[in-house]
């Protein structure tokens, strides 16, 4: 049986910028962070299932996914780890070194409530609910470089709790017509807006940021090649097809703007207590749609995704045990991919628990050994370029020792 195996997983203290970072500031402003959020609690011990444990397929008589090698089985990642075989257009990218997984890992607050666990994601402070920002919006304040009004970009209906903040944020709507003309973009209209701000700073500053922002990225979206695209993305939640249209169309903005550093984007749906499938079915449908949207999105930025680090996150993991409806409840520990040029890919990161019911957490979830910033405060100081200061500001509350997996990225 295998125990607490360790995973490739270093400890480091955050005592400076290493050498990689000592090149011209324009380089370092060239690089982009983009998250992408499960919201409802992905099942990571799907994801990247350890089928190496015999304490994985006992306890999912129905939805365990059969090991490497066998039909519909896992795709083998290493000895104890398999990708699910609906994500098999992300396994190039795995084969060529541009992407990873950090498993076991997730908030140190153990709440299994929605809601707060993605608030505390977005916020960057597990435990705390008066955080009135998102560490993203903080980020931004933060990076090094001057400011653009699309330096940042939100894309969905709503304006998420990650963004939230004093800074701005381009917004970026769902579905082909996310550009379409609007009213804002009329010159007369923002000129008698302009007239009608003039004596309000923070008004006329929102303005201004507002229209050169969608500007700047109408422009953008011009130039991006011409794509066909599924008419029901302007209804209702995006299919399959149309998330990748989306993740494409996200990727070619972002390859065609010079300003663009950081983006986010959720997709929903995640929350299977019943019916969840193993390598067929709800479950497996849905990692078909995200792993086609994924890839659209990497083939979107074109050359600069060597150049973008995309971290792949869910607010909590579900338990081991399936439960009587043939699908798994609120649990603990994820996995949380990283996939781009500058990701150290073809590892699974991070200390292993184990199954077995002593390293359990509560007796019936993967625990949580590695803090989600941990993962995050490399990638924010290593490929972003933030100080100390900087990222001390960005996870105020972070853990008492930085210590992360300093494979995460290639030197």
């Amino acid at each position: 049986m295998l125990r607490r195996q360790l995973l490739h997983f270093g400890a480091f203290t955050l005592a400076g910028l290493p050498p990689a970072l000592l090149h011209a500031q324009g380089e370092i402003t060239q690089r982009k962070l983009i998250v992408v959020m499960l919201r409802g609690a992905v099942d990571g011990l799907s994801v990247v299932a350890p089928y190496g444990e015999r304490e994985y397929a006992a306890n999912r008589p129905q939805i365990a996914i059969a090991p490497p090698g066998a039909e519909d089985g896992l795709l083998k990642l290493d000895s104890l780890f398999g990708l699910h075989p609906a994500l098999a257009p992300l396994k190039r990218r795995w084969d060529g070194g541009q992407l990873a997984f950090v498993h076991a890992s997730g908030s140190p607050d153990p709440t299994r409530s929605h809601f707060d666990a993605q608030d505390y994601f977005e916020s960057g402070t597990p435990g705390r609910k008066s955080t009135p920002d998102g560490w993203m919006n903080r980020l931004l304040t933060a990076l090094p470089g001057e400011p653009t009004p699309t330096r940042a970009i939100s894309m969905g209906q709503t304006p998420p709790r990650i963004f939230a903040g004093p800074a701005s944020v381009a917004s970026l709507g769902l579905g082909p017509g996310a550009m379409q003309r609007r009213a804002i973009d009329n010159p007369q209209m923002q000129a008698s807006l302009a007239r009608l701000y003039a004596g309000d700073a923070p008004l006329s500053g929102t303005l201004r940021e507002t229209t050169e922002g969608r500007g700047e990225m109408a422009r953008s979206m011009a130039a991006a090649e011409p794509r066909a695209m599924d008419p029901s993305a302007d209804a209702g939640a995006p299919s399959a097809r149309s998330f990748a249209a989306d993740a494409r169309r996200l990727g070619q903005l972002i390859r065609n703007d010079p300003h663009t550093q950081l983006a986010f984007t959720a997709v929903g749906g995640w929350d299977t207590h019943v019916n969840q499938g193993a390598a067929r079915g709800q479950l497996a449908n849905r990692l078909a749609s995200l792993g086609e949207g994924l890839d659209a999105l990497g083939q979107g930025l074109g050359d600069a995704l060597q150049d973008t680090v995309i971290v792949v996150a869910s607010e909590f993991g579900r338990t081991l045990r399936q439960n009587g409806n043939g699908g798994t409840d609120h649990g603990r520990g994820n996995v949380i991919w990283l996939l781009g040029g500058p990701v150290a890919g073809g590892q699974v990161l991070g200390e292993w628990p184990g199954l077995d019911a002593g390293a359990l957490a509560d007796g019936r979830d993967l625990a949580v050994r590695t803090d989600f910033r941990q993962v995050l405060a490399p990638l924010l100081q290593r490929h972003l370029g933030l100080s100390e200061t900087a990222l001390a500001a960005v996870f105020p509350q972070g853990p008492q020792s930085w210590r992360y997996a300093d494979k995460l990225l290639r030197t």
